[in-house]
């Protein structure tokens, strides 16, 4: 990947922190989302190479949106010919979330962030916008933890790796009604449940 594109990717992700950032505490969330996105369209638009979103947000609550498919940068432009050398185009892929935390940034907690990857085209898994399990563990579980694994399992290998019982850790879940049955096989496996509203990516 080019290094001037990373340095300009750096400041898309910038950007959209700033302006959901003057939203902080205000309450309104769907506008700090609004801002980011903007923000961060409007910065990857001026960028030369030819992006597409192919994990975006919004699809499913409404919200503003870097939708899935969506074209951005300089290149993807009607006049491309004309301001992009396109023997050497730069084709990439983009997952985006401009505000990740919208609830935080309104309520003025911590743990709100702009969140974008990339990667040479083809490079990323093409999600439609539904939920996925997701599971982080410490660097001493790298390799024996699975997501494919039950809750129960993976405690039981966490434990292990640590040297800990299972009683000793403490698991982050998103309070959501869909994870009800994940935090009962937490708790019944002896582990203890820290509840997030928000906030997972961080």
């Amino acid at each position: 990947m080019d290094n001037v594109i990373g340095l300009e990717i750096i400041e898309v992700v910038e950007q959209a922190a700033i302006a959901s950032a003057r939203l902080m505490g205000k309450g309104e969330k769907d506008e700090a989302d609004r801002v980011a996105v903007e923000a961060m369209r409007e910065r990857m638009n001026k960028i030369h190479m030819r992006g597409r979103i192919v994990i975006g947000e919004g699809e499913r609550d409404d919200a503003p949106m870097l939708y899935i498919g969506e074209q951005v940068g300089i290149c993807t432009r009607e006049d491309a010919k004309d301001v992009c050398n396109l023997d050497e185009l730069i084709e990439i892929d983009i997952a985006v979330d401009p505000c990740e935390g919208t609830n935080l940034v309104a309520y003025g907690q911590n743990g709100s962030m702009a969140v974008l990857a990339i990667s040479e085209k083809g490079g990323l898994f093409a999600a439609p916008d539904f939920y996925m399990n997701k599971l982080a563990a410490p660097a001493a579980a790298k390799n024996h933890v699975d997501i494919r694994k039950t809750p129960t399992q993976n405690l039981k290998i966490i434990s292990d790796c640590l040297g800990r019982s299972i009683e000793d850790l403490v698991v982050v879940v998103m309070d959501r009604d869909r994870h009800k049955g994940l935090i009962n096989e937490i708790r019944q496996a002896g582990a203890r449940v820290r509840l997030i509203s928000d906030g997972d990516v961080s």
